[in-house]
């Protein structure tokens, strides 16, 4: 075995010709028509294959990233989304239904529980895209986000080889549009109750705010015209809500990376802090609010006198001081996971909720099915979960209590809270005083967030695109205990020394950006901490030999990669430069006769493979 290093290298102008695997998905296929779908019935086109599941918040970035690129080659390109759960929710067909018009999805879908398809192209994270020549092949892989400009160059490759051996075929591809649907709201993600007893709601899907009467039902007013978008009348998938006094709310405007306030007044729309652009390795972590770019804020609340963003774009805390209108990180490291302490050393797992008490703030850490808290001198602390693979629907003591991606937490009177356990479609309740988890209402869809009135409790139900009201209960529902473990299997490994190859091969007509020094970075780290006995830690080169632990017989590896890569041309003193990264978790199981060698695709094929 070569313990060298792999030296990252531009794609080849002769590429390796491997057989896509067909599209095989127990769910069927969405966006269609109802018409089942084939590679054959493919060939001609070029052919990206979206590996993603809708918890995932990067491959929301991801679904946005693509859009452009679907629209500008549309008539030779057919995006493929292939739904992949990681939660048992997302196995269900009709939360595919829901996901896929929630988020625009406008291209054929996939709907895969059993991970078959996953499975037969080798993922190993969430987003994958996986490039298909016209005839039939794979030709390239992207983990991760900040792809599209290199997919980009690559389509307009294969556009002109295949048209020039005839083997290209334009026209209208597979996409059919499903009918729209009426109602008031559709699919809101968070509500406010205002100082005059109306709630405001953001409607998520329709990109508006929603104000309703103290019904829950009455329309009031929209705020917004409705359309994705970054201008004074414009929101893109708002989310958060929260006061910042008696006339002002400030709004996480989700997908346009930015913290917006509306003046209750009159309904204007300002900007208070990000550029419309998406937060990247290297960018400023603070600075003048309007100056510095965010990453799918998806909720806020006001604690300590500044207003606290669950950025779950990065797996971190925000804050934005309102005085100094200056924006700064609080916790979080970027890598995610779950890891208490101080807030420049804890791990997230794209925290989606937020709410304030005096010397609490609670945090909805979704991606670990957790619930988490920040004490004012700002250490981070877990009341419930354990990690990024293991949730279920479990009450009872704190220590083993499981909640399955909650999406919402409110502050209730007695100093517990109320946790929307949206893939539960349950309202749970946490006791910090006895460290005690129940259930106050189940048979709830989606929710997502919840309000306090009086001695009611109101819920986003998310996929039932309402408020639902509840008198809170004087006893928890009872509920069956159910444990899950994520359907992802666990990759077979030996035990002893393992090859670890992150791979990288810059988009053609660029090169690795080496002017400030390495341009590539490697962090490595397991749960539990004793699996590795060598090889954690960060390092500059994208391969590196691991040691485990023989006496611990399955975990989770975390390797988290990054690669910038400029455009390669001589005669520009600044070209435009792009960074590629991707953190993977990998379930990992020491069995005998497992691999020696664990390869991650950041970016184009993994030669080894594909001889094999």
């Amino acid at each position: 075995m070569n313990d060298a290093a792999p030296v990252p290298s531009p794609v080849p102008a002769r590429r390796a010709r491997v057989r896509a695997p067909e599209l095989v998905g127990a769910g069927g296929w969405l966006n269609t028509g109802g018409k089942e779908i084939t590679l054959a019935d493919l060939r001609g086109k070029i052919v990206i294959a979206d590996f993603w599941t809708f918890c995932c918040v990067n491959c929301l970035h991801v679904l946005d990233e693509l859009r452009e690129l679907e629209e500008k080659h549309r008539d030779t390109l057919v995006i493929v989304g292939v739904h992949s759960p990681k939660f048992v929710h997302e196995a269900e067909h009709a939360a595919v239904v829901d996901a896929v018009e929630r988020y625009g999805v406008e291209h054929p879908v996939l709907d895969d529980p059993e991970l078959v398809t996953w499975k037969q192209y080798a993922v190993r994270a969430w987003p994958t895209l996986v490039v298909i020549d016209p005839e039939g092949y794979v030709v390239a892989q992207h983990a991760g986000e900040g792809h599209a400009h290199a997919i980009e160059k690559l389509v307009e490759e294969l556009e002109a080889e295949h048209e020039a051996k005839g083997t290209l075929r334009r026209g209208d591809g597979p996409y059919v549009p499903p009918e729209p649907v009426a109602g008031d709201l559709r699919f809101p993600g968070k509500a406010l109750v205002l100082p005059s007893g109306n709630f405001l709601v953001s409607d998520t899907t329709r990109h508006q705010l929603v104000e309703l009467a103290a019904d829950g039902e009455t329309v009031v007013r929209r705020i917004g015209d409705g359309e994705r978008g970054f201008g004074p009348e414009s929101f893109n998938e708002p989310q958060g809500l929260a006061l910042l006094d008696e006339r002002t709310v400030v709004v996480a405007d989700t997908v346009n990376h930015a913290l917006r306030a509306v003046d209750l007044d009159s309904g204007a729309v300002t900007t208070l802090a990000g550029t419309g652009k998406q937060w990247w390795q290297g960018s400023p972590t603070s600075g003048p609010a309007l100056e510095v770019d965010l990453s799918s804020p998806w909720d806020v609340a006001v604690f300590g006198g500044r207003v606290w963003m669950a950025m779950a774009g990065v797996h971190q805390l925000w804050t934005y001081d309102p005085v100094a209108r200056v924006v700064a990180v609080a916790a979080g490291t970027t890598n995610e996971g779950l890891v208490d302490g101080p807030g420049d050393e804890a791990w997230f797992a794209q925290p989606s909720g937020l709410a304030a008490t005096e010397d609490r703030l609670w945090v909805a850490d979704s991606e670990t099915s957790a619930l988490r808290w920040v004490d004012p001198e700002g250490h981070v602390h877990t009341a419930v979960g354990t990690g990024l693979f293991d949730f279920g629907h479990r009450d009872g003591d704190a220590g083993q209590a499981l909640l399955q991606h909650p999406l919402g937490v409110t502050a209730l009177p007695d100093g517990s809270v109320a946790v929307a356990d949206t893939y539960n479609h349950a309202l749970r309740r946490y006791d910090p005083a006895t460290r005690q988890v129940s259930t106050l209402a189940t048979d709830l869809r989606e929710p997502s967030d919840a309000v306090l009135v009086g001695d009611d409790i109101v819920v986003v139900e998310s996929a039932r695109h309402r408020l639902t009201r509840l008198r809170l209960p004087e006893e928890a529902v009872r509920v069956d205990a159910i444990a899950h473990h994520t359907q992802r299997a666990a990759t077979e490994i030996a035990g002893g020394k393992l090859r670890l190859d992150v791979i990288f091969q810059a988009p053609a007509g660029q090169k690795l950006d080496t002017r400030y020094g390495p341009s590539t970075r490697l962090l490595v780290s397991s749960t539990p901490p004793e699996l590795l006995v060598a090889g954690d830690g960060a390092g500059t080169e994208l391969g590196r030999e691991l040691v485990l632990n023989p006496e611990i017989e399955e975990g989770v590896l975390h390797v988290s990669a990054m690669a910038a890569s400029c455009d390669d041309d001589p005669a520009n003193e600044y070209p435009a430069c792009h960074v590629h990264q991707q953190d993977w978790g990998v379930p990992v199981r020491v069995a005998e006769g497992g691999a020696d060698r664990l390869p991650l695709v950041l970016a184009g094929l993994d030669e080894q493979t594909a001889r094999g």
